[in-house]
């Protein structure tokens, strides 16, 4: 493995980690797991999937995402990152030489109908909720465009999706800078992040809400997370408590309203500000009794 590669390895590795072990409202976290996904899950499957991330620039897009689930599977029984794949694997994709932006562009622009079957092949294989049935390009059947073009098909309905179609917008502009903000609102790294995954959600909302409940569920879950911005936290008593209230809303009704895009989007922001230069983790920040 070459150094560049090492490098990708451990900024996959890390920012699964940081996203995981921070306190995200309604996200799986320490202290806050879910009857079928623990953090142990979550961390093994970083550690699975870091060393095929890594070697993206040796393959096609659609085989590094589909050794990735499989690499996932081998190590646990379910869907732990379909979404964080799908981001981090064009953005590990790119040359060392070349930026994010600039370089993500010419990936996308780049992927076949060979990619779109191996990753259809890998969607089913992970097998996320709220799927159901897409009509044009459904996952269900042989896909007959480039990965791109079936992706912008799905864009205006899932977040990620509309990744492929706008050049990681989303991640490399908004998220970016708001990872960036962050900074100024707390020292600590899983505040950091916390505060990221808010911004995204009162931003965006979360398309897996919407698929496993509605949009009106999704956009409640918007307007509480601006409530917890606009209320000052992390240094507010008001800003604790619209967290809380926030996330019982998130984790009610046995947690079908998990904003797993957000957290999705957060690993795949850290994965790009770590490559970008730009992040660091701090591991005494993520440390974890547990593993």
């Amino acid at each position: 493995m070459t150094r560049w590669q090492q490098q990708l390895q451990y900024w996959m590795n890390a920012a699964c980690r940081m996203e995981v072990l921070s306190p995200k409202p309604g996200n799986v976290c320490p202290g806050k797991e879910f009857d079928n996904a623990s953090v142990r899950d979550f961390l093994h499957s970083a550690a699975a999937i870091a060393p095929v991330i890594a070697l993206a620039q040796e393959q096609s897009l659609g085989q590094t995402i589909l050794n990735a689930v499989r690499a996932t599977r081998a190590v646990v029984s379910h869907n732990t990152n379909l979404g964080i794949i799908l981001l981090t694997a064009p953005l590990a994709t790119v040359p060392p030489e070349q930026s994010l932006i600039e370089g993500v562009e010419r990936v996308l622009a780049a992927t076949t109908l060979h990619d779109s079957t191996l990753v259809y092949e890998a969607i089913r294989l992970a097998s996320p909720g709220g799927l159901g049935d897409a009509g044009e390009e459904d996952v269900a059947s042989q896909p007959t465009r480039t990965l791109r073009d079936c992706m912008a098909l799905a864009a205006d309905r899932d977040l990620i999706a509309a990744q492929y179609a706008n050049g990681f917008q989303q991640i490399l502009e908004n998220g970016m800078l708001w990872l960036r903000d962050s900074s100024e609102i707390t020292r600590s790294q899983p505040e950091q992040i916390t505060w990221l995954a808010l911004k995204l959600l009162a931003g965006f909302g979360d398309t897996l809400i919407v698929r496993k409940c509605d949009s009106a569920t999704s956009a409640r879950a918007q307007t509480l997370a601006a409530d917890v911005l606009q209320t000052g936290w992390p240094q507010s008593p008001e800003g604790q408590n619209s967290l809380l209230v926030l996330d019982e809303f998130l984790r009610a009704d046995g947690n079908r309203r998990n904003p797993g895009t957000t957290a999705d989007c957060v690993a795949a922001i850290l994965f790009a500000a770590q490559r970008e230069g730009w992040y660091t983790m701090n591991p005494s920040e993520f440390s974890y009794a547990d593993e």
